[in-house]
């Protein structure tokens, strides 16, 4: 059995398409229950381009820093330090050392390798109406536009377990675009984010369908 590890690790090769299909399955089921996995999925769909164009030979690289970095980084940090407690330095340069300090640890951490990322506030949900067209099926459906396109955030139980079920959304000119598939978990309850590049203002509808292709369930936008 897969390790969470070696499952994330495929999300690239899962959001190209790449992998067998016990494989992608696989993925698939361990998406229902990650909402972390999914999450990276989702920022991973829009740059699908730009990875298929990665080297995987190349994967294992780590970029170093240049020769000597680190000594000289510090030894202008003591420098500037020792100049700010000589009482000749003016009261300008020495409020600026600390910054001058500041920005020389940071131009070391990025030489090592070291990466900030700002955490962007999550998008808004937006409730939709689902009409179930399976009785035994239960869910509820909220959409999250984005830049990329639009996200449907599904919850549900009832779904036939090991089935694969493919969703869809429906653009006003009446183009259908894919937007995932995922396994149905039975009783257990679900939560599975389906991805599509079609933008909100632009969506009519959205269905998700079982193995056969019948309609399992619908909800106009």
């Amino acid at each position: 059995m897969s390790t969470h590890r070696e499952l994330r690790e495929q999300l690239g090769g899962y959001a190209l398409g790449h992998g067998t299909p016990a494989e992608r399955a696989a993925v698939r089921a361990h998406l229902d229950g990650c909402a972390g996995c999914r999450a990276e999925l989702a920022g991973i769909a829009p740059l699908r381009d730009r990875l298929a164009l990665v080297d995987p030979d190349r994967l294992d690289d780590v970029p170093a820093p240049p020769a000597g970095l680190g000594d000289r980084v510090l030894a202008g940090v003591a420098a500037e330090q020792a100049a700010a407690r000589t009482d000749a330095v003016p009261l300008r340069r020495r409020r600026w050392v600390p910054a001058a300090a500041a920005a020389g640890i940071a131009a070391a951490a990025f030489g090592v390798g070291w990466l900030v990322r700002p955490v962007p506030e999550p998008p808004p949900l937006e409730p939709v109406a689902v009409q179930v067209a399976v009785p035994a099926v239960q869910a509820t459906a909220d959409v999250v536009p984005h830049t990329w396109g639009m996200e449907v955030q599904l919850h549900g139980a009832g779904f036939t377990p090991g089935e694969v079920y493919r969703a869809q959304v429906t653009e006003d000119d009446g183009r259908v675009v894919p937007a995932g598939e995922f396994l149905g978990t039975g009783d257990t309850e679900m939560v599975c984010n389906l991805n599509s590049s079609v933008l909100r203002q632009d969506a009519a509808s959205f269905a998700v369908l079982d193995s056969s292709g019948a309609v399992v369930l619908t909800s106009s936008l």
